[in-house]
């Protein structure tokens, strides 16, 4: 049997493997060592075999409530995801491998991995309506980029959407591939209306270092980008500076950022209630845009999700927080499950890559039932 970890995103260390019954394996903490939850590893074997994978530090994981009715997810092929059978008891996640092949890969949900984002930045880059702009580098040096979708013209709406400052929140960047596909197929009605009359500035990865280092939440210097909105740095969370430096260059009409929850076995938005510039505008297109989402998607409900903040009492560090306030908008966080979605569940795969990117497509209608009130 031989465990492994040492690839793109990749994050498991062996504390002991001497017997398949009782493989006891621990997650690697974020820098910082602040959060860990993320897990992403290869595991070869004996076909025929059962293995019994215990990650023994999962009691003192930061969302332990993710571990209830919690499914790893495994692929033999890379391409098809389904759930292991996986029991969280005494601050233990056990998980069962029936293995059908010599190699299984098993995650904590489904990897994009960043040979996909620049793949999927070289596909969409052909397009006509499409140019790619270079932010700034992250602190590993890596490319932070933006992808600009239109003509530019100063008179449409410009939205906005970000996605994995979370960089274990995968499912994040499965939605911006289907938002971003769907938006440039030219059979699509919908895409074109919506395209009449916004620009559009994805940045389909906001954390590609804590992606590849196998981090949960935090980026290369062990910092929760979701928190540095209102004062990013160069020196702590450049993803952030070089994001809101180009959004004061363009002006934000509406923004989305996608994001995933460890707990809620459901899909909810988490608006802007608690800025402080909060008002009857914001409040009926807030209504107007939940109302269009539960339309166009039946994974997507309004019934459960975060409490809203009290009037004015909003943490302006988070994004949606501080663009909501700084740009007067229609401002929105997503969350998707890690688990499935507990109103119209799945036994075999749960919250999916697809069903991310059939997510990503519903979205871009919802924003066009808002996208003439938004100026």
């Amino acid at each position: 049997m031989r465990i492994s970890a040492n690839f793109d995103g990749g994050n498991i260390e062996v504390i002991n493997q001497d017997n398949i019954n009782d493989v006891q394996l621990a997650i690697r903490p974020d820098v910082g060592n602040e959060f860990y939850q993320w897990f992403n590893f290869r595991l070869e074997g004996e076909v025929g075999n059962q293995y019994t994978l215990n990650i023994m530090n999962a009691g003192s994981a930061s969302y332990t409530k993710g571990w209830e009715n919690y499914q790893a997810v495994a692929t033999y092929d890379r391409q098809t995801w389904f759930r292991l059978p996986t029991q969280y008891e005494d601050g233990k996640l056990t998980i069962l491998v029936d293995l059908d092949c010599d190699s299984i890969q098993i995650a904590y949900f489904a990897p994009y991995s960043y040979e996909r984002h620049q793949d999927l930045l070289a596909a969409i880059q052909v397009h006509p309506q499409v140019s790619l702009e270079h932010l700034g580098l992250t602190l590993d040096g890596r490319d932070l980029s933006l992808v600009k979708v239109g003509d530019g013209d100063e008179s449409k709406a410009n939205i906005w959407i970000t996605a994995r400052q979370h960089p274990g929140e995968t499912m994040a960047e499965w939605l911006v591939e289907g938002f971003i596909n769907n938006l440039l197929d030219s059979d699509c009605a919908n895409a074109k209306a919506l395209l009449d009359k916004a620009n559009f500035y994805i940045v389909p990865n906001m954390n590609p270092d804590g992606g590849v280092r196998g981090h949960l939440r935090t980026n290369a210097a062990g910092v929760n980008l979701n928190r540095e909105w209102q004062s990013p740095s160069l020196e702590k969370s450049p993803e952030v500076f070089h994001v809101t430096n180009k959004m004061k260059e363009t002006g934000v009409d509406l923004f989305y950022d996608v994001h995933g929850d460890e707990g809620l076995p459901f899909v909810f938005l988490a608006g802007c209630e608690g800025v402080p510039s909060y008002n009857e505008k914001m409040a009926a297109l807030q209504k107007k845009f939940v109302d269009a989402l539960i339309l166009t998607s039946a994974d997507f409900q309004s019934e459960f999700g975060y409490d809203k903040d009290e009037p004015g009492k909003a943490n302006l560090t988070v994004a949606s927080n501080w663009v909501a306030e700084t740009f007067n908008c229609l401002s929105n966080t997503l969350e998707m499950p890690f688990k499935d979605n507990d109103n119209m569940p799945d036994p075999m795969a749960g919250w999916s890559p697809e069903r991310s990117i059939y997510l990503g497509e519903a979205s871009l209608t919802a924003m066009l039932a808002v996208v003439d009130e938004l100026r």
